[in-house]
């Protein structure tokens, strides 16, 4: 049987990168990580196999993840940090906005996969859904942020990369 500061070891790291990506904002997604393994070591963990428990774990931080955007309407949307170049700010919020667009569960099933790193098998357990339903909403999803992200991952692209503020990147010509 694994006791939670195991389980908070092994899995403490991708709940809060999932949660931030769901909920917008570090101090939420560190407050909701916080709660996710609170309640972990409130209950009773189940005799399942290290998939099981990761399910296990993920479901707890989807729901409450659900619950604080739920609460909090409109979503916090601060991904960019002050500091960093316009361009990375405008790329943020485009992904921020095209999170924002997918269907709630397609969203979260993108999310468990892209930033918590489960399995189909796991989002199928965390989700309750089928690992074909997994499969489809992921595909979806996919599909859609590749279409919402063309046009400002290829303006992003485009940009000069600078190494110092305010100073263009040079080209391979030294021009």
């Amino acid at each position: 049987m694994t006791d939670t500061s195991t389980l908070y070891a092994e899995h403490q790291q991708a709940v809060f990168r999932y949660l931030c990506r769901f909920v917008g904002q570090a101090d939420s997604a560190r407050d909701l990580t916080q709660e996710v393994f609170l309640r972990v070591s409130r209950t009773r963990v189940p005799d399942a196999d290290a998939a099981g428990l990761r399910a296990w774990v993920f479901a707890i931080a989807r729901n409450l993840a659900l619950n604080h955007v739920r609460d909090r309407r409109p979503r916090e949307t601060t991904f960019a940090h002050a500091s960093a170049e316009p361009a990375v700010q405008e790329l943020s919020v485009a992904i921020a906005q095209a999170l924002d667009a997918l269907d709630d569960t397609d969203r979260d099933a993108f999310l468990l996969r892209e930033a918590g790193g489960l399995s189909y098998q796991e989002i199928a357990v965390a989700c309750e859904l089928t690992v074909e339903a997994v499969r489809t909403r992921l595909k979806r999803a996919r599909q859609q942020l590749r279409e919402a992200l063309d046009g400002p991952v290829r303006v992003h692209r485009l940009r000069p990369i600078s190494l110092r503020a305010g100073e263009p990147r040079k080209s391979r010509d030294g021009i």
